[in-house]
């Protein structure tokens, strides 16, 4: 058996036809059923095999075969646990692929990204591959707990309800002490942010150690909340190994704070599981640093969409997903790429909503949270594109401001105002002389 598919091997390449063992998944009449995990790929075929031969690799490798026929691939494997292309576009590069749910463990998200986002990646036949989105049966996400305070918990902690969220990143990243760092959080909040959290890169240093960090600053925090009658939170970054990351965690808990921020591609997707499962009670806050090793290549790669559902599984309440400006003019919506990308399909214009908050069975929905090259003169299209179910993230467009970071904040807040009562901005400024000042210098 093993020399008789040797040779079907041998003579289907020298005569250029399709490996027969990447063959038989294409099924353009099947429609999915609800029990079927269904990928969406854009393929960008290799040298010397068609769109077909690609795709139908994609699927064999993302699931039962292998390079060749094999002597124990038994019938009833491939009729039951085949996974099935309903539907293939060459033009556009669209490929999307049905695959029974036999195939994936529940609850283990390692598992489901070795198969749909494993080896693929390398296969010949696929010049350029990005899984782009993923739509799971209402039996894989049972498994999971998600979210335990998603959008409706995150406001009730903050006594918000019908604005967006404002907040802010300590800048510089790296440099300064506990103490100095502390001053900073209490001018933003003072000014008007609901959030200040740590940037990504700021754990434990020489110069900020954790603890001191969280103390002082929640100090700062204490009197800020006594001044402006406002409830504020602050957003500490436990990234570490595990054991030292949850003893962070469970630090933040004892001292009364109600988030940790995790690096979600740092620290990886089981550690994300694991940290949820743990119950402590912390509003998790995901950054996403790293993510563009593997979601910038518009051809290669994983799409954030991808990733922002996979945090939703895993349990996280909060997620970046960049930057945008939208505008709507009746039926149109104009999306404009503002520092960091986002992923457009995140954003639903029908609905004026993204997709972290569709109804997915139990699992609460997460808020987005806009960063990256923001600043409030932006505020407007952001509610305009995504309603004010969000948190939108300032750093050098609130410690930029020409008067300082509680000026800044201050114009952060009245941008949102103005926003959430349509008033444009500019008139809103005529009384407002923080965002007049900041409307002068941002375009």
């Amino acid at each position: 058996m093993i020399y008789i598919s040797l040779i079907k091997l041998i003579v289907g390449v020298a005569l250029g036809k399709q490996n027969l063992a990447y063959s038989g998944f294409i099924d353009i009449g099947y429609k999915p059923s609800p029990k079927d995990l269904v990928a969406e790929f854009f393929l960008e075929k290799g040298r010397g095999v068609s769109f077909r031969e690609a795709a139908q690799a994609i699927a064999s490798e993302s699931s039962i075969g292998t390079w060749t026929e094999i002597s124990t691939m038994k019938p009833e494997i491939k009729k039951s646990l085949s996974p099935k292309i309903f539907e293939m576009r060459p033009y556009s590069g669209t490929v999307k692929i049905a695959y029974p749910m036999e195939l994936f463990e529940k609850g283990n998200i390692p598992q489901l990204l070795s198969s749909i986002a494993g080896n693929i990646f390398g296969m010949k036949e696929a010049k350029n591959l990005r899984l782009e989105d993923i739509n799971f049966p209402d039996e894989y996400i049972n498994a999971f707990k998600g979210p335990k305070f998603g959008i409706a918990g995150i406001r009730k902690t903050l006594n918000i309800y019908n604005r967006p969220l404002l907040g802010t990143i300590i800048k510089p990243k790296l440099g300064l002490n506990p103490e100095e760092h502390a001053k900073v959080a209490f001018e933003a909040w003072l000014g008007g942010c609901d959030l200040v959290k740590d940037d990504e890169n700021l754990t434990s240093m020489a110069f900020n150690n954790f603890e001191r960090r969280v103390k002082e600053t929640l100090k700062m925090r204490a009197k800020a909340e006594k001044m402006t009658g406002e409830r504020k939170a602050y957003m500490a970054n436990v990234s570490a190994p595990y054991k030292e990351m949850v003893r962070r965690a469970k630090f933040l808990k004892k001292q009364g704070n109600e988030y940790a921020m995790v690096d979600i591609v740092s620290i990886g997707w089981s550690a994300l599981q694991e940290l949820r499962n743990e119950e402590l009670g912390l509003i998790l806050h995901a950054h996403r640093a790293g993510h563009a090793a593997f979601t910038r290549n518009p051809k290669h790669g994983i799409s954030m969409l991808a990733i922002a559902k996979l945090c939703r599984l895993c349990g996280l309440d909060q997620l970046h997903i960049g930057a945008i400006f939208g505008k709507m003019t009746g039926a149109r919506f104009e999306v404009q790429k503002i520092g960091e990308e986002i992923e457009h399909r995140i954003v639903r214009p029908s609905i004026g909503g993204h997709v972290l908050a569709e109804n997915w069975l139990h699992l609460k929905p997460m808020l987005a949270v806009c960063s990256g090259g923001l600043h409030p003169a932006k505020v407007p299209g952001l509610v305009n594109a995504l309603g004010k179910d969000i948190a939108i993230q300032m750093g050098g467009g609130i410690h930029g401001h020409p008067m300082g970071t509680m000026k800044g904040a201050t114009a952060a807040r009245q941008a949102i105002e103005a926003a959430v009562h349509k008033i444009p901005l500019h008139e809103f400024a005529k009384n407002h002389f923080e965002l007049q000042a900041v409307l002068r210098q941002w375009k």
